[in-house]
């Protein structure tokens, strides 16, 4: 090969030479294996030199590791001779569900054609993924089976058919949590209003945001085919889901099929699957922008090219948190039918970066783990930007946030009480995607429990609340009003700066405020009373900058119950 008369090549031929037993204990013999992959960006190739054509300046030609991009099978203790289908990744990247196609410990093996089980593989701290391991009933079941989305905590999953309590009654989608016995519940269909008018073709499948709220799906109303459209769902308040909606005609092609939808971290970066025109091969992974609210504008659907794309028919692309490496369906240079593979995307291609917060939910008192629901508001709005559960063995957690807003992240359990936590990503820059541990805390409601309110804020020597405040106060009237026998005190601290008397005029003076809002919202004046205790109950030094922090609070303490 001859590069722009200047450099000379030669292609690359690597064999190996494969013989082993599968993982599943189905005898495989790979005779011939090989990988052959060069891939040249911004560089021209031509046979003879033409005086009439321009030629790309040198430097443009210089070949780096950017511009070789390769495919990497994920090897033998996730591929066979068998087809592999629909990798779904988790957010951590270290959990993958799959789709393993007429192996014989599928559930109907012999019974049903074609058979599909869900089967997964843990990845290790050195990158190594485990042997696969077919998945327990309830979740493969006597039909299709398989697993479209897991949350970012891990801790749900979200699999193809409807059941109700692990009774399968046709199509649709349904929820499967993990349980304290590492187990996961029999799935629960997922309640989506009319859904049967959309899904009468040959396929369907779903995905869902990171943020627990938003349901995507591929189906197509027309009976008996295989040109699919992309829908979008809302979670309603009563946990149902609104009515599918199209994501329009930019996305939804007449005559051609629209499948495998893949929402990023971020939540607006769209990946799917199609054979509209422009592609390399019979299916290909597109990408798109999502412009509004309405789930109807997008930016121009754009091929990712080669080496994502083949040739041949891809699908089920999905990516970890990072939005750094793909995973994704192809049946190019595979040990069977289809494998499972994972390419590192190029710059232009991921997803904007996002931060993944993680922790452990505990009890305040007794440094318990505790099994909680997770949820996450926008500052100073208050609006619900998603949701999650933590591990019910360890009370870990994982979620996702994009960048450019301000959150209040807190567990729910019963007969506790949360304090919140405030993270200001507005304030971060987007270097890439970055990693925040934070624990959170829940407080017994008992007699004498002291719960602080970390996301009260006030001016600098000013006692007028700042609006950002009232989503925290809210929670304390919810309190009040839920548990109408609770009185409380509110009160009120600073650190030590300042004389004594501005001190406590101050920290009385703030109390007073967050008392009266609390009134405002129909709490009676006899349930309530509240105290500026100034400098003199420090809860750590006043010598730093963090410490004066802690000591400025606002708190509640729970008199009677």
């Amino acid at each position: 090969m001859q590069l722009c008369g200047a450099f000379n090549t030669t292609d690359i031929l690597i064999y190996i030479k494969l013989a082993f037993y599968s993982k599943r204990g189905t005898v495989k013999k790979t005779t011939l294996a090989f990988i052959a992959h060069l891939y040249i960006l911004t560089v021209t190739a031509q046979t003879a030199f033409d005086s009439s054509v321009v030629l790309v300046p040198q430097a443009a030609n210089i070949i780096t590791a950017s511009t070789i991009v390769t495919i990497e099978n994920l090897g033998i203790n996730i591929n066979s001779d068998l087809p592999e289908l629909r990798p779904t990744v988790s957010a951590d990247g270290n959990l993958l569900f799959f789709i393993c196609q007429n192996h014989p410990a599928n559930t109907k093996f012999r019974s049903v054609p074609n058979s599909q089980d869900i089967w997964y593989s843990k990845r290790d701290s050195a990158g190594n993924w485990s042997e696969a391991r077919h998945m327990r009933s309830p979740l493969n079941s006597t039909h299709y089976n398989a697993v479209y989305w897991i949350s970012p905590d891990n801790n749900r999953i979200l699999i193809r058919g409807a059941f109700t309590e692990g009774a399968f009654l046709g199509k649709g989608v349904s929820m499967s949590h993990l349980q304290s016995d590492s187990t996961w519940s029999p799935p629960d269909m997922l309640y989506i209003k009319n859904y049967e008018k959309y899904d009468r073709g040959r396929q369907s499948g779903a995905t869902m945001a990171h943020d627990g709220q938003t349901l995507l799906l591929y189906m197509t109303p027309e009976r008996g085919s295989a040109d699919n459209d992309l829908y979008v769902c809302f979670l309603t308040a009563d946990g149902t889901w609104t009515e599918p909606k199209t994501l329009g005609k930019k996305i939804n092609l007449p005559g051609h099929d629209e499948m495998a939808p893949y929402l990023a971290a971020d939540g607006v970066t769209l990946y799917f699957s199609s054979n509209r025109p422009g592609g390399l091969g019979d299916n290909d992974i597109w990408m798109t922008k999502r412009l509004d609210k309405t789930w109807q504008k997008w930016s121009d659907p754009v091929n990712l090219g080669s080496p994502v794309n083949t040739e041949d028919w891809d699908a089920f692309f999905t990516l970890d948190a990072g939005g750094e490496y793909a995973y994704l369906t192809t049946q190019l240079n595979t040990y069977g039918e289809s494998d499972i593979v994972r390419v590192k995307l190029m710059e232009k291609e991921r997803p904007d970066p996002v931060v993944m917060v993680s922790g452990n939910v505990y009890n305040a008192k007794t440094k318990e783990p505790l099994s909680a629901s997770l949820i996450y508001e926008t500052l100073p709005d208050g609006t619900e930007a998603g949701n999650g559960i933590s591990n019910p063995s360890d009370g870990s957690f994982k979620i996702v946030l994009p960048y450019d807003k301000n959150y209040l992240i807190r567990a729910t359990a019963d007969k506790f009480f949360a304090q919140s936590e405030n993270l200001n990503l507005d304030s971060l820059t987007k270097a890439g995607y970055k990693e925040i541990h934070k624990d959170l805390y829940l407080f017994p409601i008992e007699i004498g429990q002291v719960v602080r309110l970390n996301n009260v804020f006030f001016d600098f020597d000013k006692w007028d609340l700042r609006p950002e405040s009232y989503v925290e106060l809210n929670r304390v009237v919810k309190l009040l009003k839920e548990n109408p026998a609770i009185e409380i005190e509110m009160s009120a601290h600073t650190d030590s700066r300042g004389s004594d008397e501005y001190n406590f005029t101050l920290s009385n003076n703030r109390a007073a405020s967050v008392k009266d809002y609390i009134l405002s919202k129909g709490i009676a004046e006899s349930r309530i009373i509240s105290q500026g205790y100034g400098e003199t109950k420090p809860v750590a030094t006043n010598d730093t900058d963090e410490g004066r922090q802690l000591n400025r609070r606002v708190e509640f303490k729970i008199l009677k119950n």
